[in-house]
């Protein structure tokens, strides 16, 4: 194996060897799929791994891991103890057994030496902390998308992937989407002339599960207050956490965070700005009354980049993409593609043309990457620039004026206000937990 691989045979010993040394008072049965039979890899070939936060994203990269014959799936960490019993028996029923730990602080599955790899299903305002922490304990991660609460967060979790050198996928799965792929090709490769406007439709309304806004107790079974964690304080009600948590201005930037690491990625992707971002941002928007609801409603924001085009992202158009050039126009959405010309889509790119990086299973692509320590399809540097520009147009809708950006320093040009707006402080412990995990 390279070297680099943390996945070794003398890891697998280590772990192992306090069952071997009481197999006389407990003995233990080798299985053939830990000898490496039935179609799996040897334990000592398998990635472990851990998954922090199994809600609906949560359990889903997590059923989709354990569907990877290479993954060993050691434990789930929910605060919420019905999301945790049921990633535990997910797990223990995939592998036949009783094994998989279940816990409500993250820090324990980040603390286990005998775990390579987390994924990170958590809210948006839970991202940052155990992503950082995990870098410095020199996990692999798969996280959600949008990267982190705000721009701030967003670079400090670039630096901790930078620095401690661990592999990086964003839950951004539409870069292992054929038609975005080759939609993004046809623009690299001036099939369109040059593109002029780039129209991004994310969805306008928050999509809110009904039900009580009335304060009480949280259930005996859920930790709210770690649930809450680094936002601040705020009454407990039935309908503020889980889904509902996109539409809390605490917790999230509504539809515009939760879809720009989509279709703004895919926009980026296809300019080749993904490593700079818009120089000007404008943008309208409608704040709702509700005491709870928080998040902008039908809304529009425009950015302005340099390199001279002009990203339009609307609640207006239909949701996908549009890339608008001079001669003529590729639109692309989950599932489907169109084009002016339609005779572009039969367009069939060869070895001079400009490809790109090809990935037709995102979390094969994650694990792929692990082993070979290459970068994926959705890095972390790429997703932070994505997500920064639905964090700009909340912000420019926010301030309700045109503001502009350094792409390069990421700071407002001679704009406290707006500067003000790139953080925030940390409730509690956890303002020392981020300062000693970023240090």
């Amino acid at each position: 194996m390279d070297g680099k691989n943390k996945i070794d045979r003398r890891r697998f010993l280590k772990t192992t060897g306090s069952v071997a040394a009481g197999a006389l008072a407990f003995p233990h049965v080798i299985t053939s799929s830990a000898l490496g039979e039935s179609g799996r890899p040897a334990a000592s070939g398998r990635i472990t791994t851990g998954a922090i936060g199994v809600g609906d994203m949560g359990t889903g990269d997590m059923r989709e891991l354990i569907g990877k014959n290479e993954v060993q799936m050691l434990a789930v960490c929910d605060v919420d103890q019905k999301n945790r019993d049921r990633a535990k028996r997910i797990v223990d029923d995939r592998y036949g057994n009783q094994d998989c730990a279940a816990c409500v602080d993250f820090r324990e599955i980040i603390s286990r030496q005998d775990i390579d790899a987390v994924t990170i299903g958590t809210p948006d305002h839970w991202h940052a902390i155990p992503a950082i922490m995990a870098a410095k304990a020199k996990k692999d991660i798969h996280c959600q998308k949008p990267l982190a609460y705000n721009i701030s967060e967003g670079r400090a979790i670039v630096e901790a992937v930078k620095k401690h050198g661990v592999v990086w996928q964003t839950g951004s799965q539409q870069r292992s989407d054929g038609r975005f792929r080759f939609a993004c090709e046809l623009v690299r490769n001036g099939c369109l002339g040059k593109v002029h406007t780039v129209e991004v439709g994310l969805p306008n309304t928050n999509s809110v599960r009904e039900g009580s806004i009335e304060p009480s107790d949280p259930p005996e079974d859920f930790d709210y207050n770690m649930w809450l964690g680094p936002a601040p304080w705020a009454p407990y009600t039935p309908t503020r956490c889980h889904w509902n948590f996109r539409w809390i201005k605490d917790y999230s930037g509504g539809q515009i965070t939760d879809w720009a690491g989509h279709h703004c990625d895919i926009a980026q992707w296809g300019m080749n700005t993904e490593h700079t971002g818009p120089v000007e941002v404008e943008g309208t928007g409608i704040w709702p009354k509700h005491l709870l609801f928080n998040t902008v409603e039908h809304w529009r924001f425009v950015c302005k980049y340099k390199e001279g085009f002009t990203m339009v992202v609307a609640g207006a158009f239909p949701n996908g993409l549009k890339f608008i050039g001079e001669k003529g126009w590729v639109f692309v959405t989950r599932g489907a593609i169109d084009a002016e010309p339609k005779a572009i889509l039969k367009i069939q790119f060869g070895p001079n043309d400009i490809r790109l990086y090809k990935s037709d299973d995102h979390k094969q692509n994650f694990l792929d990457c692990i082993k070979t320590r290459k970068r994926t399809v959705a890095p972390v540097d790429v997703a932070h620039r994505s997500i920064s520009i639905g964090h700009l147009g909340v912000i420019a809708i926010s301030l309700e004026r045109k503001v502009q950006w350094d792409p390069e320093r990421e700071r407002f040009i001679n704009d406290r206000g707006a500067n003000h707006m790139l953080s925030r402080p940390m409730r509690g412990e956890w303002q020392k937990v981020f300062a000693e995990a970023v240090s």
